[in-house]
Formats: structure tokens, sequence, C-alpha cells
């Protein structure tokens, strides 16, 4: 997919984010090699949540990761998650071995100048406008007279989506930055 993309012209990428799908992350480093990768951060909560021993760590393990990518810099986040991972090293080995080797895999939006890191720290909305879109188109139709029919109502979504997005005047982001 990352290769036909290319081929058909996609130039100028600098900052990727996704979960960490095998395959996508091969394919990524592969094609878009020079381009900064950020996982997403939502997909690293909800891992971190499968990783905690109990019902306790679950319900506070969110919270605690929010603290850590809202920090005001990438020093601050790391000390944060020094200290995170310090407080689970004896009770939790394992989800404290599991955040010291995958969160910092979230914190490359520090990268990014400070009006963007909100925006980029996480895949979700576009995953759930396009989701969102696609049930609500298929749910209405539930049967498809042939497989050509869903392809092309399938395509025609994330297209759609995508001339709106062009088309309106509130930028999801504003690319040209604006000095604090």
């Amino acid at each position: 997919m990352l290769e036909s993309l290319v081929a058909r012209g996609l130039r100028g990428v600098e900052f990727i984010v996704s979960d960490d799908h095998g395959g996508l992350h091969a394919a990524r480093r592969a094609v878009l090699g020079g381009a900064t990768w950020q996982r997403c951060q939502f997909h690293l909560a909800r891992n971190a949540i499968h990783h905690a021993p109990n019902a306790g760590i679950r319900k506070r393990i969110g919270k605690q990761l929010k603290s850590i990518w809202t920090a005001d810099d990438l020093a601050r986040a790391e000390t944060a998650l020094a200290e995170l991972v310090a407080s689970y090293r004896d009770t939790a080995p394992k989800l404290a071995a599991w955040l010291e080797k995958n969160v910092p895999e979230g914190l490359a939006v520090f990268t990014l100048p400070e009006h963007h890191r909100r925006r980029m720290r996480t895949s979700n909305p576009m995953e759930r406008s396009v989701q969102h879109e696609l049930k609500r188109r298929t749910v209405k139709v539930r049967v498809f007279p042939g497989e050509d029919a869903l392809l092309r109502l399938v395509s025609a979504v994330p297209v759609e989506i995508d001339e709106k997005r062009a088309s309106d005047t509130k930028a999801y982001i504003k690319w040209e930055c604006q000095d604090a």
C-alpha cells in the first residue's frame, strides 16, 4: 500500500502516526524510512491496560500515561516515564518493563512544535471519522449487490472525507508555525 502511494506521487512525508502493527511497522521503515514515527498514544494506553496485573492499576494507568504525554517538553516526559516505571518495578515488574520498552515510541510528538502535538499524538480522530462513516453507510445498505458495489462505496467514503477536509476553512492542522 505504501509503495503504491509513493508510486502515485506521495512525497514529503516527515511524520507518521500509527499503531505498532508488525506489517505496517516494517512497511513504514522500508518505504518511508526517513519519516519520524509516532506510536499512537491512545493505542499505547489500551495496550498498557492489557499488561496491568490488576483492576486497580488498569483504572489508573491511562491517567498516569496522559500526564507523561501532556508534559511541557520531552525531558519532563522522560522524567515522568522513569518515575512511573520505577513506581511499578516492585509491584508490577512486567508492566514496568513493558512501559519502559514501549512508551518512548509515543514521545516522538515532542519533536513537533507545541501547537501540533495535541493533534498528532494519536491516529484516533482520523480512524474514528473514517470508520464511523463507513459503518454508517454500510449498515444502511446491509446487503450489497456484489463485491464491486461494496468496493465503490468503501473507497468513495475516504475520498469524500479528504475532499471535505481539503476544502474546509477550519484546518485540522495549520502547518504554518506561529510563535507562541
